[in-house]
C-alpha cells in the first residue's frame, strides 16, 4: 500500500527516538548489571526490549506503507550515576511522548487512522508504563535517599 510520504517521514523520525531509547536503556541496563543492581537491571532491560518492539512496529508500518526505514538513532545521553541515568531516560521518554503526540495529530489530519491507532498504542505504553515508572523511581530516591534506594535495587 503506497503511503503518504510525510507520514513515512514522521514515522522515521519516531523510529530514530525509539532506537535511541533502546540503545540508551541497553547501555544503562548493562551498567546496572555490572554494579550488582539486579532489580534496576531487570526493569531497564525489560524497557530496552519494549523499545525494540516499538521500533519493530514502526519499521513494519514504514515497510507496509512502501517506505524505507532510516536506521539512525537520535543522540544518546548515557549517564554515570543512577539518578542521572534515570533522569536521562525520563528525558528521552518525554521527547518520545512529545513526538508521538505530534505524529498522531498529523496522521489524524491526513486520515491515516491505522497508523494513528498503532502510535496511540505506543503512546499509552510510553506514558503509562515507561514514564510513570521512571518518575516513581526518582520520587523514591528523593523520599528514601540514594543509599537506601540503591540497597533496595540489589
Amino acid at each position: 500500500m503506497k503511503g503518504n510520504k510525510e507520514v513515512i517521514k514522521h514515522l522515521n523520525g519516531l523510529l530514530s527516538y525509539e532506537l535511541a531509547a533502546r540503545d540508551q536503556y541497553f547501555t544503562h541496563s548493562e551498567m546496572y548489571d555490572n554494579w550488582g543492581l539486579n532489580k534496576l537491571y531487570e526493569r531497564i532491560h525489560h524497557e530496552m526490549e519494549d523499545e525494540t518492539q516499538h521500533a519493530a512496529l514502526l519499521i513494519k508500518r514504514i515497510l507496509f506503507l512502501e517506505g524505507t526505514p532510516v536506521i539512525v538513532p537520535q543522540a544518546l545521553s548515557v549517564a554515570s550515576e543512577v539518578p542521572d541515568m534515570l533522569k536521562s531516560d525520563l528525558k528521552m521518554e518525554v521527547s518520545v511522548i512529545k513526538n508521538l503526540k505530534e505524529v498522531i495529530a498529523f496522521c489524524e489530519s491526513v486520515k491515516d487512522y491505522q497508523t494513528r491507532e498503532i502510535l496511540e498504542g505506543l503512546l499509552a505504553d510510553t506514558e503509562d508504563d515507561h514514564t510513570f515508572w521512571l518518575e516513581q523511581q526518582l520520587g523514591l530516591i528523593e523520599s528514601m535517599g540514594l543509599k537506601n534506594y540503591l540497597q533496595s535495587q540489589m
